[in-house]
């Protein structure tokens, strides 16, 4: 019996199936321009709830009202149906249809904020598998240029004066101005003031352990007169070890909605509050601008909290970092009070 040759059986086959495919009307290009196989395309109301689920807590509250009016407008649409322009005409509905805040900028936000969030949709869709990179429709939306801050330092009579209204004004001054005094030292943003727990105070040492957006964590300089009212306002108001410091006098934590009514009661006996839309990141703005111009870019920089390696310095804000004790030097100085951090070579 004669044994057939490997090569000669696989050379056979090949031809029989380009025979087959010839009479099919196709061509071997046309098998490799096929598609891969994907799992069915989800709508937006099956694969948000995944999404929403799969981020942080920072990105869902971001981005959590930008995926509802997606919802609203596009819920029973599959993934890859929108194209580029449709999300151009749903930026334009969300620009209208803003809701009129003190700092509101025509609009220009709340565009910008639709794009980041159905980037952030559309990423993780890639990511699954569910649509190809090429065929992410919104990569292909620009996002519109952010306009300037309009915040800037505020002089010390100004900021005088805030403290002053909260101290005699409202249903718990003692609350505000602990709000007040802690961003003024810290120039922390408000999620982290909100995330403060009993067990990140290091009375010892005057220190707190802020944890902000972008799950940053950071040891801040306080001064022993604030620790002394954060320790004693979590004791009087019955702050569990691992629960919220800040608390109502019932023992209820504040939310960001104390925030909200602080300023508006401000804005009502200091009308200039209220015309250029003051709010607690004017403190941020105000006290790192000091820092800044007092004792330089890094201590400013670390006194901030910013980690980011993409900032405009380049390479330079690697080699040029502060120490805990240069910000505790910087602290001291603004309180007038000594710190057990700030040492001479802070100074």
């Amino acid at each position: 019996m004669t044994a057939i040759h490997p090569e000669a059986s696989r050379q056979a086959v090949v031809e029989a199936a380009l025979v087959l495919l010839e009479r099919m009307g196709l061509s071997p290009a046309d098998l490799a321009a096929a598609p891969p196989h994907r799992q069915p395309v989800p709508t937006f109301a099956e694969y948000v709830p995944v999404v929403s689920a799969a981020v942080s807590a920072g990105t869902r509250r971001a981005y959590g009202s930008y995926w509802n009016r997606v919802l609203e407008h596009w819920g029973d649409r599959h993934l890859d149906e929108p194209t580029p322009s449709e999300i151009r005409q749903l930026m334009a509905y969300v620009k209208t249809h803003v809701v009129a805040r003190r700092n509101a900028r025509g609009g220009r936000s709340a565009e910008e904020h639709l794009v980041a969030a159905l980037r952030c949709l559309y990423k993780r869709a890639v990511d699954d598998g569910l649509i190809a990179e090429a065929d992410n429709p919104a990569r292909k939306v620009a996002k519109p240029r952010r306009l300037p801050t309009t915040r800037r330092a505020l002089p010390d009579t100004r900021l005088a004066e805030i403290n002053e209204v909260a101290a005699r004004t409202g249903d718990d001054p003692e609350l505000d101005t602990l709000l007040l005094r802690l961003h003024t030292e810290t120039a922390c943003r408000r999620g982290g003031a909100l995330a403060l727990r009993p067990r990140d105070l290091d009375p010892e040492q005057c220190l707190v352990l802020l944890r902000e957006k972008g799950e940053t964590v950071r040891w801040q300089p306080v001064s022993p007169t604030l620790m002394g009212r954060l320790v004693e306002h979590g004791r009087e108001r019955h702050a569990p070890a691992d629960g919220q410091l800040l608390r109502y006098t019932d023992g209820r934590p504040i939310t960001s909605r104390r925030y909200d009514h602080l300023w508006v009661r401000i804005g009502r006996h200091l009308p200039w509050v209220a015309t250029q839309g003051i709010s607690t990141h004017w403190i941020r703005h105000t006290i790192l601008t000091w820092v800044e111009r007092n004792f330089g870019y890094a201590v400013a920089r670390a006194y901030a909290g910013h980690t980011d390696s993409g900032s405009d310095t380049g390479a330079t804000s690697t080699y040029v970092r502060a120490s805990l004790s240069e910000v505790a030097a910087a602290l001291a100085a603004l309180t007038g009070e000594p710190h057990p951090l700030a040492t001479a070579e802070g100074w």
